[in-house]
């Protein structure tokens, strides 16, 4: 099971870059690993993006914008999708990932 957020590094928009280093920087401190595949560097990568959002989750006019996110080829959603699972505790269920039970465990010298 392959965690792939879909970023444009490129992108000109502010609101994009901030969009896309808030589900970056969330997966990183929680410790879920990731793949971010940057669509502006591959055009084969762009294309699969735009071919496997649902139609339900297509904009009306246009082509959808990064950040997208996928679990394998299941699509979890856009940015604004991710922010309601996050806000409403429900983001693991979101990516489509069991819970992250914190468990420390150190070692004893």
């Amino acid at each position: 099971m392959v965690l792939r957020v879909f970023v444009a590094s490129l992108s000109g928009s502010v609101t994009i870059k901030k969009r896309q280093q808030d589900i970056v920087r969330f997966l990183e401190a929680n410790k879920i690993n990731f793949e971010e595949v940057d669509i502006t560097m591959s055009e084969e990568q762009r294309r699969w993006m735009y071919k496997n959002i649902p139609q339900d989750k297509q904009p009306a006019q246009g082509n959808p914008l990064p950040p997208q996110i996928f679990n394998d080829d299941q699509y979890c959603g856009d940015y604004d999708s991710f922010f309601e699972a996050k806000e409403s505790n429900t983001v693991f269920t979101f990516l489509g990932l069991k819970p992250n039970l914190a468990s420390k465990q150190e070692s004893e010298p």
